[in-house]
This record gives C-alpha cells, sequence and structure tokens, in this order.
C-alpha cells in the first residue's frame, strides 16, 4: 500500500510540477493519470487482504439513508423521464404529450397516495425497515420521538391518551386503550383513543393482572387465544377476546407494581412482532408508567392543597360562627330581664335576622361537616330514610318513598342522613316541578339498598366516571364539589359503594349498597 500510495504522488507531483514550470498541463500525462491510479488499486487490495483485522467503523443515520434514497430515487426518476422525452424527440412519435400528461397525472397519485394515506406510509416504513435496514429502528430517534409525544403541552389529547397514542405510533397502532387500577384493585378504562368504551372492571389478582406482573410479557392476543400454552395455558378473558380491534396488551409497570395496561388496536399494515418490537415496547411501557404515575402524584399533590386551602377557610368560618354564637349568647342573657320592652323585641328580631344571614353565607362557604368519634352502631335505615323524606317534604317536586321494614345496617344515623340527604337535594336541583324523585328502600341478598333516583337533565358518562366522586368538581354553580366526595369516602369505610346510573336528559339513579347487620347469636337468645 506504501508503494502504490508513493508511486500515485510522485505521478501528480511530475504532472503539477511539469504544468506549474511551462504554465499548461501535459494532455498527454493528464489523459494517463485515471489509468495510474486505477493500477495502484491492486496494491492496496491486497494489503487489506493480508490485514483481516481491519474494519471501518463508519456508520450512517436512518434519516440520512432516507434522505439519501429519496434523493436517488428522484434522480432515477427524472432520468427515466429524460429518457422517454429523447426517445419521442430523436425516433419521432405523436404521442410525446400524452406520455407528459401520464406521467405528471402518476406523480400526483403517487404523491397524494403517500400524503394522505397512513397504510400506505406504514406498508413503506415496514417494507424499507424490514429490507434495508439491519435493525428495524433507529433506537434514539424512536425514544426522542416517544418522549416528545408525551410532553406534547397544546395537545386536545389528556395526558391518559398521549400515552396511548405513543405507544401506538411506535408499532403503527390507530389506537388504544388505556386500563388504570381504581381504589377496588380493579383495572377499570381510564381512557381511550380511536377505541371503543368499555365498562370492564379487571381484578388485579385476577389471570392477567397476574402474567402482566409477574412475566412482563407483551400480550399478542391472536396468539394467546390459539396458542395458550405459549403464555403458561394462559386464558384469554372473553372481554379481550371480544373487545373490538384488540391486538396487543402492554403492562405498565413501575418497578414491580402494576399500575395499568394499555390494549393496542390493530395496525393499519402487517406488522411482524419480534424480539425488537417486543423489547421497543416494554421499555416504553415503563417510560410511559413512569410519565402516567408521576402525573397522578402531582394531581393528588393538588388534590392535598385543595384540602389544606380548605381546612384555612374552615379555621376562618368557625371564627365567624363563635362570633355570632357570642352574639346569640348575649341576646339570649339580656332576654330575661327585657323580653316585654317592645324596643328589645325588635331589636332582637333584627339581630337574629343577621345572624341568620350570616349563617347562610357561612353554609355557602364550607359543606362538609365534622367527622363523627363514635364507633358506627346498629341503625334502622327505614327511620333514617323517612326522616328525609319529611325534610323534604315542602320540595316541588314532590319526593316518593318505598320503603322495607326491618333492614339495619352498621353506621352512623346522622351522618348517614346526611348522605342520602344530599343525595335526595341533588336530585331535586336537577328535576323541574313535572319530573319525579323517588327513594327505594329494600334487600339485595345480604346488602342493603338505598336508590335515589330522578328524571332530571341527568350527566354524561365522562362527568360520572373522571369528576363525579372527585373533591371540588361541581356543576353548581354555588357549590363545592365536597359532598359526592364525602358520601363516597364514608360509604366505602362502612364497607359499601355507591354506583351511579346517568344519563343527559334522561335523568339519575344513585344505588347505595350497605352490608346488612347481622344480629349476634347470643343477642337473639337473650331477646327469646
Amino acid at each position: 500500500m506504501c508503494v502504490a500510495f508513493a508511486c500515485v504522488f510522485a505521478f501528480d507531483l511530475y504532472l503539477y510540477a511539469d504544468a506549474f514550470l511551462f504554465r499548461a498541463l501535459d494532455e498527454d500525462v493528464w489523459a494517463v493519470r485515471g489509468v495510474v491510479n486505477a493500477l495502484a488499486i491492486p496494491f492496496v487490495a491486497i494489503t487489506a487482504a493480508r490485514n483481516r483485522d481491519w474494519t471501518l467503523e463508519i456508520s450512517v443515520s436512518r434519516r440520512v439513508v432516507f434522505h439519501s434514497t429519496a434523493l436517488l430515487v428522484s434522480g432515477v426518476y427524472l432520468l427515466a423521464i429524460a429518457g422517454a422525452g429523447y426517445y419521442v424527440r430523436y425516433f419521432g412519435g405523436s404521442w410525446g404529450k400524452a406520455l407528459q400528461t401520464v406521467f405528471l397525472f402518476g406523480a400526483l397519485l403517487a404523491f397524494g397516495l403517500i400524503a394522505f394515506s397512513g397504510s400506505a406510509r406504514s406498508k413503506l416504513k415496514v417494507f424499507l425497515s424490514k429490507h434495508f435496514f439491519s435493525y428495524r429502528y433507529d433506537y434514539r430517534e424512536e425514544w426522542l420521538k416517544f418522549t416528545r409525544a408525551l410532553s406534547v403541552a397544546d395537545s386536545h389529547l389528556s395526558f391518559q391518551q398521549l400515552a396511548i397514542k405513543a405507544l401506538a405510533d411506535l408499532v403503527e397502532s390507530p389506537g388504544g386503550g388505556l386500563w388504570l387500577r381504581g381504589q377496588d384493585d380493579c383495572f377499570v378504562q381510564a381512557a381511550r383513543w380511536n377505541m371503543p368504551e368499555s365498562a370492564v372492571r379487571e381484578p388485579r389478582d385476577s389471570e392477567l393482572g397476574q402474567l402482566l406482573r409477574q412475566s412482563n410479557w407483551i400480550v399478542r392476543v391472536d396468539e394467546a387465544v390459539e396458542q395458550p400454552e405459549a403464555y403458561g395455558n394462559f386464558a384469554v378473558p372473553q372481554w379481550l377476546r371480544e373487545y373490538r380491534g384488540a391486538w396487543l396488551v402492554v403492562p405498565l409497570l413501575t418497578g414491580e407494581e402494576l399500575i395499568g395496561f394499555i390494549v393496542l388496536a390493530r395496525p393499519r399494515t402487517r406488522v411482524d412482532v419480534n424480539w425488537e418490537v417486543l423489547d421497543l415496547l416494554k421499555s416504553a411501557g415503563r417510560q410511559a408508567a413512569s410519565y402516567l404515575g408521576q402525573v397522578l402524584a402531582a394531581e393528588a399533590l393538588l388534590e392535598a392543597k385543595k384540602f389544606d386551602a380548605f381546612n384555612k377557610m374552615s379555621a376562618f368560618v368557625v371564627h365567624d360562627i363563635k362570633n355570632l354564637v357570642a352574639q346569640l349568647s348575649l341576646l339570649l342573657k339580656n332576654a330575661e330581664r327585657h323580653s316585654a320592652n317592645p324596643e328589645f323585641q325588635k331589636d332582637m328580631l333584627d339581630t337574629i335576622q343577621h345572624v341568620v344571614e350570616r349563617m347562610k353565607n357561612l353554609l355557602l362557604q364550607l359543606r362538609a361537616g365534622t367527622q363523627p368519634i363514635d364507633q358506627p352502631r346498629p341503625v334502622d335505615l327505614e327511620e333514617v330514610v323517612r326522616r328525609v323524606h319529611r325534610s323534604k317534604s315542602d320540595h316541588k317536586p314532590a319526593v316518593t318513598l318505598e320503603a322495607e321494614k326491618d333492614i339495619l345496617a352498621l353506621c352512623h344515623a346522622e351522618r348517614m342522613e346526611r348522605v342520602i340527604g344530599h343525595l335526595v337535594q341533588n336530585a331535586l336541583e336537577a328535576t323541574p316541578e313535572d319530573g319525579r324523585v323517588w327513594i327505594r328502600l329494600a334487600r339485595e341478598g345480604d346488602r342493603a339498598l338505598i336508590e335515589v333516583g330522578d328524571t332530571g337533565h341527568g350527566m354524561s358518562a365522562e362527568f360520572v366516571r373522571d369528576r363525579l366522586f372527585k373533591p371540588f368538581q361541581s356543576t353548581k354553580h354555588a357549590g363545592m364539589g365536597i359532598g359526592a366526595y364525602e358520601s363516597q369516602q364514608y360509604v366505602a369505610e362502612l364497607g359499601g359503594k355507591i354506583v351511579v346510573d346517568s344519563q343527559p336528559n334522561h335523568g339519575t339513579r344513585v344505588r347505595v349498597s350497605l352490608p346488612l347487620y347481622a344480629e349476634p347469636a347470643a343477642e337473639r337468645r337473650e331477646v327469646a
């Protein structure tokens, strides 16, 4: 190789030295320069063959390859057009303009197909990745794109939908659904993107939940149905088999904890799910889980700050109540001596009216009561619902009551009355005077069922799912959104649950389910 390079250098030195001295290139020497360089190539090749450990550490990014290929294809296309024009011009023929029109139409058609067809772009991308690259993904580029997709600030999609879309774009999937773990340790659909809504509640300790948590596998639905032994004889849940377009199930793990999973829809074009796809989805799933966990933690922190602000407001309200109580105490003390004085009577009425107005304003600011310190005890729910019914007897529309007798539950009578009263008041406010509001108390197996229904304006499914039982979320102008949240928390403490069935313009039905109180055997013997 050194001999070859030395000869080439010596030839060039002679060529340019001669040109410099005589102010002109020697045409004969210049003409054979290419041949001289070609003669030196075998010397370099022999050296390379003798040193087999030589490597060429040059790598080209996919972006450079793509643009270079696009430039090459464009050049070939232009050469083909030029060749066709040359043929028409020099060999005759009257169909040159027709060829021009055909080529122009074909180019516009190809451009439209590439620009507006996601399926065509997906097929082209898969074809290029499969046949022109040793690895399917440019991992640096894919990771940067995935991170950008999660951090889009001005998107019309929610943060949960952004996580779905970011994962779906990695495998050319057109949509997906997100299931997150709720308070009852069941996975419920928290968001969806181009996929149908699902009311399925998948238990955390179900076969699917255990498989995703323990193995961190990407579940291919079709393969799991046809070859369950590949997944340890895993039986695909019936709802997942019937869920339209279900293709892949991607677990969302933070550490070893499964916080949810994403069901991706079938891609626009056939995608070979090999080890590269699975590894990329696993890594992206963990990144998405971390992102979702941080956003949910930030929401919880914001909720805690709101409660802190609410507690501070409560301190001011309590201070005002103390002043009002002092005024009433003074008034009561003076009434013993001046009750017969007409001027005192007028002043007393004015003071009471002022206190009432102040109390009304305070109640508009503070909707939540204090926590009871006594333990739950057996309460006759029929008496509770009848007290609520009597307190609402002067409202319109009239509230109807249907109650079975001897239904007992462990609770606090005053607080349960407040929960039911809150539900009835909401129903009355949502229902016109010609509508209908009802209360029904009945047994349902080993549980007590309290149903409050109305034919009012109702609520959307999104509001019920995402906002109804969250604090400081309310549809009322003067409401603080504490009542529904407090009611749900208290019923959950008793081992019960609240189920809401509502449709806009068709009314609402709220079902409060509580465990029935089972009288101990010793107490029954004493009564006997």
